[in-house]
């Protein structure tokens, strides 16, 4: 599938429609979806026939990018049900089979590397700090070929250090930097929208015969 195809398949996806400020919810825009999708396949062949995972998955986006560029299963993990109902309505316009669970990502019950790739687009951590790194935590643990994440830019440094010595990351690498629109979706929101750089991660596990060493 060619990159615009993706995107204009993701760009007609439902998204929130009362978001909820506690769990940071902003919707994972078509433009950044497709592309990231797209690079973990075309560039690292991390999704086409592999069990993959969209943590937080909110209205299921990055999941049905994986499930469009031919991923084996798809499993989308969110805490909230009324996400997980219009993520539920988008797999099913798409005719895509896509899993989903209601869980709290944090207190994750998974054990061993369970999935191949994980794709997420996590909290920034601005209402609850560290969230972002609570959910890269959790993916480097169940997943045993790739993580792919969005954090903002001015974390760099921050996330490279925690994932190489706090969470078994064998290789943490910037693929691009990418500006996420952040539309006037709160009532603290003075502008109409707000461009925020982020950096896209491909984080690779160390596997399980490497932590033994």
């Amino acid at each position: 599938m060619k990159l615009k195809q993706l995107e204009s398949y993701l760009g007609s996806l439902e998204q929130f429609s009362t978001p909820k400020i506690e769990l940071e919810q902003y919707p994972t825009g078509a433009h950044i979806a497709s592309r990231m999708l797209y690079t973990a396949e075309n560039s690292f062949e991390d999704v086409n026939s592999k069990v993959v995972a969209d943590f937080g998955c909110g209205c299921g986006t990055l999941g049905l990018a994986a499930g469009l560029l031919g991923a084996e299963s798809v499993i989308g993990l969110d805490i909230d049900a009324v996400s997980l109902e219009i993520a539920y309505a988008n797999a099913d316009e798409l005719e895509l089979d896509m899993d989903f669970i209601q869980c709290d990502i944090s207190n994750l019950k998974w054990r061993g590397q369970i999935v191949e790739t994980v794709v997420m687009n996590p909290p920034f951590g601005t209402r609850r700090k560290g969230a972002d790194m609570d959910f890269l935590s959790s993916a480097m643990k169940v997943a045993s070929q790739a993580v792919y994440s969005l954090h903002k830019t001015t974390t760099r440094e921050h996330v490279k250090r925690a994932a190489l010595r706090d969470y078994n990351a064998r290789s943490a690498e910037v693929i691009c930097e990418l500006r996420y629109d952040v539309p006037q979706l709160y009532k603290f929101h003075k502008k109409k929208e707000v461009d925020i750089a982020v950096d896209l991660w491909r984080f690779v596990p160390q596997r399980k015969q490497e932590r033994a060493l």
